[in-house]
């Protein structure tokens, strides 16, 4: 079928669909979470065990008595806390997912205004709420049961606050977003900037007191009580990572590299090759698309930043990169995307149509539109930005699978994938009748296995359990992959159950004498996950002994 043909069959479907064509593309994105059912991923379950605790009169906290603030979310853990003792309902994987289905759609109508607000373009709004609602890293994370989806809400909300000129509730959000997630001051930090330096050209001296006491008066609460309980409001999880994970030079720049290059997994279809061209060819497309959106609006400046500012935050730490720490720069980046598309296409239009440019990719000039013609505005979506919308469409859905090879059969994206959890849960589940709140079980992935045995974990890693930071980092040689525990941890906690990957201490733990002669290998559940040979269970013989 001709590209021209296919265009204006696209367009008549748009014109009909236009009065809902929001609310179809929210219920779509309800639809995309819901069908696929719970695939909740490790880092989740921490979460829930630090809400059912807190319902449980537990304190906030991962292991009873012990003070550590070991989530980053604390907003999305007193919502989950909140939401299981209002409904009754101890079931947090699917609460947790129809939570983040309704701020995925939610995301998608907000994404639609913002979209027609940096462009100009209603079709770019339509896109970028489209793509996102099938996006699989928008839905791998919400049916994950993470924080992201809330994340993401508040992050966009906030934007969209704040170009509406409503800064008193951007800054009330913007909080919230904090408190949801630290990183959020990549997002916050260029808009007070902004709101300043605004305030301060109107009138010297002229400061946003108002939109700053909002703002303090919200994360107040919080920080003050993190400070009293905990010791500090800045998690412990922060620094454990750093000195436990292990990552050769510049292993942080390529995976964002690749991220950036394959925004609706290209990759999948076009090979390894395609995510440095891509990336390459966003980075001119986004850039395209920001100075038409700053050019329009100066105050999207923090906006067309984010993606970017994002990219060289989690890039220079050289930091392990989890697959959740992907999403937040998404919307924006389609965003970008699709107005620099949106862009490219009015140029090449405006020299179809006059024979001369109507603008550059960098500079827009005024020229009268023709008598009986519309403005350039007002023109209806091309063809050169409607076909490859298009592409990134049938890309993004060619990342999901019918049938999945695990967990529920129903359709899921091929990303959202869990076996290794599955398998934490069974082992979980396992050990619960032998094990009491008081018994020590040391793991290096604490969520799954800490939330289905409900005993006391050490968390080898570190994020819960403070006293094995000390541990790190560790001689390289012990490592296989980015992570290796530490033997000496384990000898001196003396935990009654070991848990953990084989690769975690094929050249450490598993091979030290006087952890064999202190431990025994009571359960080996095959897997071939990060290279190991099983999940391995091990109990201390003086446990095995008394049984």
């Amino acid at each position: 079928m001709p590209a021209s043909r296919l265009a204006r069959i696209i367009r008549r479907v748009l014109r009909r669909l236009n009065r809902y064509w929001p609310y179809v593309i929210a219920a779509l994105a309800l639809a995309a979470r819901l069908l696929p059912a719970p695939r909740t991923i490790d880092d989740a379950f921490i979460t829930f065990r630090y809400a059912r605790n807190l319902l449980a009169g537990a304190g906030f906290v991962y292991n009873a008595g012990e003070r550590v603030l070991g989530t980053t979310t604390p907003l999305y853990t007193l919502l989950m806390a909140a939401l299981a003792g209002m409904s009754g309902s101890p079931n947090y994987p699917w609460l947790a997912l129809v939570v983040n289905a309704l701020a995925d759609a939610l995301t998608c109508l907000i994404l639609i205004r913002l979209g027609e607000r940096l462009s100009g373009r209603r079709t770019v709004g339509w896109a970028a709420g489209l793509l996102w609602a099938v996006s699989s890293m928008s839905v791998t994370f919400a049916i994950g049961g993470m924080e992201t989806s809330v994340f993401i809400l508040l992050l966009v909300l906030s934007a969209d606050l704040y170009l509406a000129g409503r800064t008193r509730w951007a800054a009330f959000v913007s909080a919230l977003m904090l408190l949801t997630r630290p990183d959020g001051v990549l997002s916050v930090g260029p808009l007070i900037l902004d709101l300043i330096w605004r305030r301060a050209r109107e009138r010297p001296r002229n400061v946003p007191w108002a939109e700053a006491a909002i703002f303090l008066v919200t994360l107040a609460p919080w920080a003050i009580f993190a400070t009293l309980y905990f010791g500090s409001p800045i998690p412990h999880t922060i620094a454990a990572k750093s000195l436990a994970y292990r990552l050769p030079p510049g292993a942080g720049l390529v995976r964002l590299i690749q991220h950036y290059g394959t925004p609706f997994f290209e990759n999948l279809v076009f090979g390894d090759v395609w995510p440095m061209i891509g990336f390459v060819l966003y980075l001119i497309i986004t850039l395209v698309g920001g100075v038409a959106a700053v050019r329009r609006d100066a105050r999207v400046w923090p906006m067309a930043l984010y993606p970017w500012l994002y990219f060289v935050a989690f890039a220079a730490p050289n930091e392990l990169i989890f697959r959740w720490y992907l999403a937040p720069p998404l919307p924006f980046y389609f965003l970008l995307i699709l107005a620099g598309l949106a862009k490219i296409a009015d140029d090449l239009q405006g020299k179809k149509e006059d024979g001369r440019s109507v603008g550059t990719a960098f500079a827009t000039f005024h020229v009268p539109p023709r008598s009986g013609r519309k403005p350039a505005g007002a023109r209806r979506p091309s063809t050169f930005f409607l076909l490859p919308a298009s592409i990134f469409l049938l890309l993004s859905l060619n990342a999901w699978v019918l049938h999945p090879d695990h967990g529920p059969r129903s359709p899921a994206p091929d990303m959202a994938w869990h076996k290794l959890e599955l398998l934490y849960t069974d082992v979980g589940r396992e050990l619960a009748p032998r094990v009491t709140p008081q018994t020590l079980i040391a793991a290096g992935d604490v969520g799954a296995l800490g939330y289905y045995s409900n005993a006391r974990i050490l968390d080898t890693v570190g994020l819960m359990s403070p006293e094995a930071s000390v541990y790190y980092p560790l001689d390289p040689d012990l490592y296989v992959i980015n992570y290796a525990v530490a033997p000496q941890l384990i000898l001196d906690q003396q935990p009654d159950y070991v848990v953990l990957l084989e690769v975690y201490g094929r050249k450490g733990l598993f091979v030290d004498l006087r952890f064999l002669a202190e431990y025994e290998l009571i359960q080996k559940s095959p897997t071939d996950i990060y290279g190991s040979d099983g999940l391995l269970v091990w109990a201390r013989r003086s446990l095995q002994g008394t049984k």
